[in-house]
């Protein structure tokens, strides 16, 4: 079983519902590492069998590039997400986790 922040941040995504999203920064605050917004996008590419194309950018946009943000438009479409341009209505899609308590970035 995985530890740390890694496992703080895949956890927390794999709540997200079909059909929401989460910022990079909501999903760092959430899993109690406030700030640590890039280290989100580390763990998403790191993890396995996480639902990553549900983390967006701030703001709601697609931030990934070529094919990967592709996949990610394709994914949140089917799951009834709609997409304009390159954002996305967080408002209407966003999801709201529950508070967390904060840790120390870079502890476990």
């Amino acid at each position: 079983m995985k530890t740390g922040m890694f496992a703080d941040v895949l956890a927390k995504v794999r709540r997200i519902p079909k059909g929401r999203v989460a910022t990079y920064g909501e999903v760092a605050a959430a899993s109690g590492h406030s700030g640590a917004a890039r280290q989100v996008v580390w763990a998403l590419r790191a993890g396995q069998n996480v639902p990553w194309h549900r983390v967006v950018g701030a703001g709601g946009r697609i931030r990934l590039p070529g094919e990967s943000g592709l996949e990610q438009r394709l994914r949140l479409r089917s799951e009834g997400v709609v997409i304009a341009g390159d954002k996305i209505d967080i408002k209407k899609y966003g999801h709201k986790f529950p508070a967390a308590k904060l840790k120390a970035f870079g502890k476990s």
